[in-house]
């Protein structure tokens, strides 16, 4: 069964000012509360005069509001937990690591998770970034819950606490009103969602182009790229072909089209790509434009047959053929699940 996040009375929150609460445990990881922070500060930032969406504020779960960081510098909270009253929209619980260096659950200690589970009574919404998940775990908080974490760690998770569906392949995953974030900058990802969700595209919009952002990342957007692994290839004929295959998925990317772009034989080309990528040419083709019809599907209303031609399959046939290989689901199922979760 499913923990109850919210108590009986839904916290108040004027239009003009949401509260966020970031939740620090002792080695918290620095980029997964600065990054998130920022993106709620820019909201602030390109707001209107005399207009402030967000309220922030940073709560130690120790008795000291002095936070060790994870191999950074120390952050001083506004107030400790334990004192931290009243109804919040956003709880935003970041990574900790120990002191092996793991992303894990080691940091907490049972006042912690006690100050943790009451105030995820009080808030809306309650969201994990990168190792966070782990915490919220612990506080019982996910039991039940469709989850993901950083890709490093999903199988830990996974074993540790059995009662979560973890998915591995995601950017961000929401379950009712608790949201949780793949590795660190995910979480600005999910923060920049959340924004969106809140005040709208437009100052989501500014806020990502301020930040060098993409506009939209999607939660469903797996965390492993295709395209960034074509970078790997020591050549740099082979990184370049790869760099320009990205950006002309529409085009004859055959074996005998791109030996030839890169001035080899198809024979010594499809030898030299398997040395450098590990797979066929083929393969990394497909699984490319499988990427990118991903991401037409998640963030687009383009039917089926203009996403298959933009990216290169020539027909719906041969894309849903595709989708089935690389992501066992067909394409109509993959967006008809993206839908159901925004």
């Amino acid at each position: 069964m499913r923990p109850a996040i919210r108590g009986k009375h839904e916290p108040e929150q004027t239009a003009t000012c949401r509260r966020i609460v970031f939740m620090a445990f002792p080695g918290v990881v620095l980029l997964d509360l600065a990054g998130p922070w920022d993106v709620f500060n820019g909201a602030n930032q390109f707001a209107g005069p005399g207009q402030k969406p967000y309220s922030l504020e940073l709560v130690s779960v120790t008795d000291d509001i002095r936070i060790e960081t994870a191999g950074g510098p120390p952050l001083v909270g506004r107030r400790r937990a334990g004192s931290c009253r009243g109804p919040i929209d956003t709880l935003v619980v970041p990574a900790a690591l120990s002191f092996n260096g793991d992303v894990s659950d080691r940091a907490c200690d049972h006042a912690g998770l006690g100050h943790l589970r009451r105030l995820a009574r009080g808030s809306r919404r309650v969201v994990s970034v990168c190792g966070g998940t782990f915490i919220l775990a612990a506080a019982g908080l996910l039991d039940g819950r469709r989850v993901t974490t950083h890709w490093r760690y999903c199988d830990d998770l996974a074993r540790k606490y059995p009662g979560l569906m973890v998915e591995s392949d995601r950017i961000f995953v929401r379950d009712g009103n608790v949201y949780t974030s793949a590795g660190v900058t995910a979480g600005m990802d999910l923060a920049l969602a959340l924004v969106e969700e809140d005040l709208g595209r437009l100052p989501a919009l500014a806020v990502a182009r301020n930040l060098v952002m993409f506009v939209r990342r999607p939660g469903g957007q797996t965390q492993y790229s295709t395209a960034l692994e074509s970078q790997q290839a020591e050549r740099d004929s082979l990184r370049d072909l790869l760099a320009w295959a990205v950006d002309h998925l529409e085009q004859d990317l055959s074996v005998e089209a791109m030996a030839h772009k890169a001035h080899m034989s198809p024979r010594n080309f499809s030898r030299v790509f398997g040395q450098e990528m590990g797979e066929t040419p083929a393969r990394h083709i497909e699984r490319l434009r499988v990427e990118a019809a991903r991401q037409h599907l998640e963030a687009s209303e383009s039917d089926y047959g203009d996403v298959a031609r933009r990216c290169g399959f020539g027909s719906v046939n041969s894309m849903r053929r595709s989708f089935l290989r690389v992501l066992k689901v067909t394409p109509s199922d993959y967006r008809k699940r993206f839908r159901a979760e925004r």
